[in-house]
């Protein structure tokens, strides 16, 4: 069996062992159907059940309201950017708020300005987006559409560590780097969303969770791929759905449920694998350096510095001798980056650890 490193790829990330597995044992075929999941139609009564118990799985984890649609739909947190403001834009003579605390904020925000008018609620790029904004900061509309968050930034490593307070305006909310990784308030959102890519399971579907209210603003003039209300009257199964990532985020969610024991013990054991880390660098008496603000900090992504930019590449092709890989930070922003998503192990958040303490007494 080939050996596995420590992945701390941002995404497509490390996925659970034991999920992984069992895709591999029932790969050929599956249990009593004789077929791959590869080669079954979207359309049969096994591939029902399968949607439907991912489905049941993602409403208890996240205790989902009954009047919520839970959608799997493709294309990325990317085209949901787009599909947010043309579902709930379009003839609302309302603007939408965006809250702006990293490269995905803005982005989502520059396609919802193809599709009607936007404000922004805070920008954080005067202190190079290292933290969320305090309330009394958000510059916020009543009577706004809908106020749009990303609850984690992948590339800064910035979080916000519970729901703004966005009063009756409903928060659109890009959770795709943090989704399944805590407990959420889910009444607080009206539309949640995130490719799977991080924590969920393997890139090409998105989940989107909407309430129901805002599934009916979908306009009858939008092509129908990009309705939500078509979506959801489909049950997400208006085209030729992509089976097998909906069938790993089955077998993820199960993994959490069974043998992690729900989202408030995954949530401890990722603040406790962020706690290493942070620990680590800032007991590093300046030789590593944390992008982010302490009472921001993302406990998915650690984004970091060393104090001698010339040591970072001698730092990452080192680390990869140690099997600790995929340790480069984003291309826009460079330095260091390790996602800790649900999947990584404590031992493996360790080793990164003794390895940074070992190059810090090698090179201080």
């Amino acid at each position: 069996m080939e050996k596995r490193v420590y992945n701390f790829s941002a995404g497509p990330a490390v996925l659970p062992v034991p999920a992984i597995e069992e895709a591999q044992r029932h790969l050929l075929a599956l249990p009593g159907v004789g077929s791959s999941i590869l080669e079954i139609s979207h359309r049969s009564k096994t591939f029902t059940h399968i949607i439907e118990q991912a489905e049941a799985n993602l409403r208890e984890l996240l205790a989902i309201p009954s009047n919520y649609h839970v959608l799997f739909l493709q294309g990325g947190a990317q085209m949901q950017f787009a599909m947010a403001p043309m579902n709930l834009l379009h003839g609302s003579g309302q603007p939408a708020d965006y809250v702006l605390t990293g490269s995905w904020g803005k982005k989502a925000m520059s396609e919802a300005k193809t599709q009607g008018a936007t404000r922004i609620a805070f920008d954080g790029a005067a202190a190079n987006y290292n933290r969320v904004p305090k309330q009394e900061e958000l510059d916020l509309d009543p009577a706004a559409a809908y106020v749009h968050i990303t609850s984690n930034e992948t590339i800064g490593g910035v979080q916000f560590p519970s729901e703004p307070d966005t009063g009756n305006v409903p928060i659109v909310c890009d959770a795709s780097s943090d989704f399944l990784s805590r407990p959420v308030q889910m009444e607080r959102y009206g539309i949640l969303y995130a490719c799977a890519q991080k924590n969920a399971g393997p890139a090409g579907v998105t989940m989107v969770i909407i309430r129901d209210d805002l599934c009916q603003r979908s306009p009858s003039t939008l092509p129908s791929m990009l309705s939500y209300k078509l979506h959801a009257e489909n049950k997400s199964l208006l085209n030729t759905a992509p089976t097998f990532p909906i069938y790993m985020v089955g077998l993820v969610t199960s993994w959490l449920l069974e043998e992690v024991g729900g989202l408030a013990r995954m949530h401890q054991i990722n603040r406790d694998k962020a706690q290493i880390l942070y620990d680590c660098i800032d007991g590093s008496e300046g030789f590593y350096a944390v992008h982010a603000e302490p009472d921001s900090r993302s406990i998915m992504n650690v984004a970091f510095r060393l104090k001698d930019a010339s040591l970072e590449e001698p730092f990452l092709k080192e680390a990869e001798k140690h099997d600790l890989t995929a340790l480069k930070g984003h291309r826009s922003v460079g330095g260091c980056r390790a996602s800790i998503y649900n999947a990584m192990p404590v031992e493996g958040v360790k080793t990164l650890s003794r390895f940074m303490d070992d190059f810090r007494a090698k090179n201080a």
